[in-house]
């Protein structure tokens, strides 16, 4: 191996065994002008930037010379469910892994050596158990993170000694630092009062605010919303990946989840039009909400799918832009005609789990448009959204109106926690998505559970199951620049390269061109591509790093696909040869 993959000179990394932990050298602490300007070499949370665009200015891999990438190292981790992105700064990884000691499964959190994989520090938490975390987050001197047993912990980011850890619930989605607070998601854990961000600060863990996501008697429209369901029961949840971050405006925009039970009926009492068919029902379910990160007070909400029936999820990131809007009818199905065309405008954007793609005004949370996606099909979940008012109606069609009904419903699953990608140079998203629908039983009675079993969309291709969307951001045009058997868990990562990577379940990772979709190089990596693509420079030599494991959604797609399932945790890191 070449001298060169050993020698760092813009940091110096030593493994010291002093009371058996290695550390960081020159550690150079982050601070709040890094995160909203952070430098090209670093990857300093899930999405690279507060907007979640994906995007890397890196540009030394590109489209004349990707087809030469070769790996530079691997490290093989413990099995166990695996959702993280790593984070990346100055030259060392950071990142959260199943680890076995003691023949029981725990969750580690460890620095690397980015150039080679050589473990700097580990701290491993006592509770057993493996994080669902899909991210960490970097502030001065602190790694946090979002532990298995519930706990927020802040480690030293040279040692990965405990700095301080405070008690929370349901920490599936990560930690995410916005000025000088770590915020978090998280699942309900049944009740209310489990369904909430919260706002620690991020030097001591103390507690600044907390918004609830399933909306109360305090909140506008929020007891008629629920139609009379006891507060405490009400569940709304972020139990996915985080939300951006508007430093201009101070506002974050976080997508909630479905309301459960997953039927209107069985959380209404068995009264299917307790609540309405538009939009405002059951709040804030499958809804983006704006809200002030220095107070925790809701600036706005857009509700996507109101009253779901099906557990179909709203939550996962929201991509921030600027560009002209300008739908075209030919591609755009619902459009807000009070815009005039080619107007430029701050928007946010997002494709909901169970389909769909949301343009939205990023200051009012006005509807600017939106499209059925993957597929604009009859049995879609949202069957009409009003231009003028943005107001979103369900699919009656297919609402599961009595015990023992059956519907197909699309989309499921199409797009969840593995993040998409902006390419600001094209003005265009890259989405990945499977072509999968939901076939779904309505329980003979409260004391069973409905049937629920993803399907193929009815009539599609075996062989473009899955896919990668091309869209303009300003007319809506949707190009589908690679269609295939195998769809993916894996996140897109768009570079000034003019590179798409992406990895599927088939253990396939990709780069593509951005404009044709071609593939330009793949290597095959013995497990399914989970999540995590990122980039990164140290010494002036650009990474591409991926994780492969199967997530808590994996092994459903499996069989639609018909692949044989592969596990194989580990990591994978590309680089040009010297």
């Amino acid at each position: 191996m070449k001298k060169a993959v050993f020698f760092l000179t813009s940091i110096v990394l030593a493994a010291i065994a002093t009371a058996g932990i290695a550390q960081v050298r020159d550690f150079a602490p982050v601070t709040p002008a890094m995160l909203m300007n952070p430098s090209p070499d670093d990857w300093l949370m899930f999405s690279r930037t507060y907007d979640a665009q994906r995007y890397s200015p890196l540009n030394e891999i590109n489209k004349q010379n990707v087809g030469r990438l070769t790996k530079t190292w691997s490290k093989d981790l413990a099995p166990g469910v695996i959702e993280i992105i790593p984070i990346v700064y100055r030259g060392v990884m950071y990142v959260a892994v199943p680890v076995q000691t003691d023949g029981m499964t725990r969750t580690a959190v460890q620095a690397l050596d980015a150039t080679t994989g050589n473990l700097l520090w580990e701290y491993k938490r006592s509770a057993t158990g493996v994080s669902r975390s899909k991210s960490l987050s970097i502030f001065e001197d602190m790694i946090l993170f979002a532990a298995p047993d519930n706990f927020i912990v802040a480690l030293d980011a040279r040692t990965g000694q405990m700095r301080w850890e405070v008690m929370s619930s349901g920490l599936t989605s990560g930690t995410l630092v916005f000025g000088d607070k770590v915020l978090t998601g998280r699942t309900c854990a049944g009740q209310r009062a489990g369904c909430y961000i919260a706002a620690h600060d991020a030097r001591t863990g103390k507690e600044a605010w907390r918004f609830y996501t399933a909306a109360g008697a305090d909140d506008p429209a929020g007891d008629a919303s629920w139609a009379g369901v006891p507060e405490a029961t009400r569940i709304a949840s972020t139990w996915g990946l985080g939300g951006s971050y508007d430093p201009g405006r101070n506002m974050i925009y976080w997508g909630v989840a479905n309301p459960t039970p997953y039927t209107r009926a069985a959380r209404h009492g068995g009264n299917i039009d307790a609540i309405p068919r538009t939009a405002p029902a059951d709040l804030y379910s499958n809804s983006t909400v704006a809200i002030n990160v220095a107070t925790g007070k809701l600036s706005w909400y857009f509700q996507h799918l109101p009253g779901d029936d099906w557990d179909q999820d709203y939550t996962n990131e929201r991509i921030l832009l600027r560009t002209k809007v300008g739908p075209d009818p030919k591609f755009v199905k619902w459009m807000n005609p009070d815009v005039p065309q080619g107007q430029e405008r701050d928007v946010v954007v997002n494709v909901g789990e169970g389909g769909g793609l949301f343009a939205l005004d990023r200051t009012t949370g006005q509807f600017l448009w939106a499209s059925p996606f993957p597929y604009d099909v009859p049995n879609f979940l949202i069957s009409n959204i009003d231009g003028k008012t943005g107001k979103t109606t369900i699919n009656w069609d297919v609402v599961l109106k009595q015990p023992g009904d059956r519907h197909t419903i699309c989309a499921y699953n199409t797009k969840s926690y593995w993040p998409m990608s902006y390419h600001p140079g094209k003005n265009s998203l890259y989405i990945p998505y499977a072509d999968a629908c939901l076939d779904m039983t309505r329980a003979a009675d409260s004391s069973q559970s409905d049937r629920r079993v993803g399907v193929r969309r009815p009539g599609s291709d075996p062989e473009k199951f899955g896919g990668i969307a091309k869209v303009n951001m300003t007319t809506g045009e949707i190009q589908r620049i690679y269609e295939g058997r195998a769809p993916g868990n894996g996140a897109t990562l768009a570079t000034a390269g003019d590179l798409v990577f992406w990895g599927d379940l088939n253990q396939k990772f990709r780069a593509f061109d951005a404009d044709s979709g071609r593939i330009l190089w793949e290597a095959t990596l013995g497990g399914p591509i989970q999540n995590s693509t990122i980039t990164y420079r140290v010494n002036g030599k650009q990474y591409v790093a991926v994780v492969t494991g199967l997530g808590a959604l994996t092994a459903n797609l499996f069989p639609l696909a018909g692949i044989e399932p592969q596990r194989n945790n580990a990591i994978h890191v590309f680089a040009l040869p010297n």
